[in-house]
């Protein structure tokens, strides 16, 4: 069984409408879901209620949480910046993102299953910050209700962005694995997630960084994906894995400067799916994230569904539910699959060559510590 979350009331985690994190994509994505025939007796919709405060203390400070809770800009918290502004219901739609999630992690505790939070993945909140269009970390909470399961944690972000707050919070913590690929932190929002940030203390070792060229693209990603990866899950051998699936890191997305397409992508979430079958039974909680196109969205997010339960891509998307995304954002979508992007031989020979000395280096100090290259 996999359980899909989303409900009606994730719109109201609404920035604005000049906000990029736009919750319309998340309804775009469950009624594209729908058309496409993948709610039935082997996908169930499930709700969860808010997460309690006592669940939000997990992770979360008192002060932070009251902080967002009196829903008044306080620039102490991130609360009101340009990126993560204060909204009346602030407190209840960050709540219940982050009790889905929570919610989520308990069910595949119970019942060795899988889930997909399309309300999750908000990967930039801190203990007691908000940040990056996140107040809560959904993630890091779904997490801290695992370990008290699970010894052996996996969490693998390929969000487009680093997944800065979660591994802050585990980043002294080996009984959790945290893993993200991300554009660089040379050119892109936050700015970390560098091969040397690799835990501390008892963590030591358990934090690694694939920081990607500007203008990586699906060959760039599988190699980096298949030289780092795979032997970390043999050497981790994770009871149970966490996966961030933004897809900000799609050629056509405002926000990232990659070059990615919708198969890369695809291909990314079939491997962390083999991988998590392989060594977990499929106890996999799949989480939304960064993507900021409305057309790729909601094909992106399917398209992981779909493969999660073990079924062949779309070939064509719902004309009921095209007409719906024309209706709403006033263009057509984009017909997978999308077009391959190339570039330039010189931006290429710069983009192999920086990637090369980043696998390379990430090796080396890895293998200081673990001996897993």
């Amino acid at each position: 069984m996999i359980y899909l979350y989303y409900s009606d009331r994730f719109q109201a985690y609404n920035f604005g409408p000049e906000h990029p994190f736009n919750p319309a994509r998340l309804m775009l994505a469950y009624k594209l879901m729908e058309e496409s025939g993948l709610i039935d007796d082997r996908t169930c919709r499930a709700e969860a209620p808010p997460a309690s405060e006592a669940d939000l203390q997990r992770v979360h400070t008192l002060e932070y949480i009251a902080a967002v809770q009196a829903e008044e800009p306080e620039l102490a918290y991130g609360l009101g910046s340009d990126d993560t502004p204060v909204f009346p219901g602030i407190w209840e739609a960050s709540r219940l993102l982050a009790g889905s999630s929570i919610d989520a992690a308990r069910r595949i505790a119970a019942e060795g299953c899988s889930a997909f939070n399309l309300g999750g993945g908000l990967h930039h909140a801190m203990p007691s910050r908000a940040s990056g269009f996140c107040v809560f970390d959904d993630p890091a909470l779904a997490i801290s209700v695992l370990e008290e399961h699970f010894e052996r944690i996996l969490y693998i972000d390929i969000d487009g962005h680093h997944g800065d707050g979660v591994q802050q919070i585990f980043y002294e913590d080996p009984n959790v694995l945290t893993i993200s690929m991300h554009e660089s932190g040379l050119y892109l929002f936050p700015g970390t997630g560098f091969i040397d940030e690799l835990g501390s203390g008892r963590g030591l070792g358990y934090s690694i960084n694939i920081p990607m060229p500007m203008y990586a693209g699906d060959e760039e990603y599988r190699r980096a994906f298949e030289d780092i990866v795979p032997p970390l899950f043999e050497w981790f051998s994770p009871q149970v894995v966490v996966a961030q699936l933004g897809v900000d890191t799609h050629y056509t997305d405002p926000l990232t400067t990659l070059n990615m397409t919708l198969t890369g992508y695809t291909y990314l979430v079939q491997r962390i799916i083999d991988l998590s079958s392989r060594y977990t039974g499929g106890r996999l909680l799949a989480l939304g994230g960064g993507g900021y196109n409305m057309e790729v969205v909601p094909v992106a997010w399917t398209s992981a569904l779909t493969l999660m339960r073990g079924e062949k891509l779309m070939e064509y998307l719902s004309p009921y539910w095209v007409e719906l995304f024309v209706n709403l954002v006033g263009r057509e979508p984009l017909t997978p699959p999308d077009i391959e992007i190339k570039v330039g031989p010189e931006t290429l020979k710069r983009i192999t060559a920086e990637l090369d000395r980043t696998l390379d280096a990430l090796k080396g100090k890895v293998n200081g510590i673990h001996k897993i290259y």
